[in-house]
């Protein structure tokens, strides 16, 4: 493997809870295996004085076991997809006990409170989430780079029945619900800066976003009610504005200039009487 791929390797098996140390040592037993401790302290470049410590963690954790041979205390790793497979039983488990007494002891109110979004994974992950839980209809507004990783979830609700609605600006993103593609997303992106993102779900939820170039993102998401609303009705009269936008589009810019800038424009009126 590759430094850059083995370093990857290293950090995932430290988010799932190996320490530095112990990720090391299970990554050298993984390409040389069976070996004596003293071989993986060279090869993982564990200290000598840490490394029986480190297999011995190792080895309450089920990943490591050791036979002598000649005498010696020949280490060997837990196989990678048993080892993956095992881990992923065990923490299905837990999050299953831990869903079950949590949900017991949760008691629900009115969620009025806002939190932050500033990790675009994270924003991703919510998205996803309010999309699979939603059960009566779903509005959507955003750039085909956030709407994309969406798509199988969006369509597995049309497929169930539930209205989709999504405003796209520029290239399609994709073909399932009712899509209204936005005309000036150019002039649109350049006053934000970013990407725009808007999410409800069963008017009962609601996030948006701006998405910059260098995924930093700044956006919220709650269930407070004022809050739902306000991001329900912008995508509503975005779609409005959509519908009106195909059917005149020609009367539209002879009117009010190229990117319907006279119409953006809500602090003049030149046609007020």
């Amino acid at each position: 493997m590759t430094t850059m791929v083995v370093n990857n390797t290293l950090n995932k098996l430290i988010e799932i809870g190996f320490s530095e140390y112990e990720a090391r040592a299970y990554m050298a037993l993984i390409g040389n295996n069976p070996v004596t401790a003293y071989e993986i302290a060279r090869l993982s470049g564990i200290p000598t004085s840490k490394i029986y410590e480190v297999l011995a963690r190792l080895e309450d954790k089920g990943v490591v076991s050791f036979s002598s041979v000649d005498s010696k205390k020949m280490y060997v790793p837990l196989p990678p997809q048993e080892f993956i497979e095992s881990h992923r039983s065990r923490l299905e488990s837990t999050l299953d006990t831990l869903k079950r007494e949590l949900s017991a002891e949760y008691i629900e109110k009115d969620v009025s409170y806002i939190w932050n979004l500033h990790d675009y994974d994270h924003l991703m992950e919510k998205a996803e989430r309010m999309i699979l839980k939603a059960e009566t209809n779903i509005l959507l507004s955003g750039w085909k780079e956030d709407i994309l990783p969406l798509g199988d979830c969006i369509k597995d609700k049309t497929k169930r029945g539930i209205p989709v609605a999504i405003v796209n600006f520029g290239e399609t993103a994709i073909g399932s619900g009712q899509v209204f593609r936005h005309p000036i997303e150019d002039t649109i992106y350049d006053e934000k800066g970013g990407r725009g993102f808007t999410l409800v779900a069963d008017s009962r939820e609601a996030m948006t976003a701006t998405v910059y170039r260098d995924r930093r993102v700044e956006g919220a998401w709650s269930m407070n009610s004022g809050f739902v609303t306000l991001a329900e009705d912008y995508v509503k009269h975005d779609i409005y504005i959509m519908k009106i936008v195909e059917r005149f589009d020609k009367e539209l810019i002879k009117r009010f200039g190229a990117g319907y800038v006279k119409l953006r424009d809500v602090f003049h009126d030149e046609e007020a009487t």
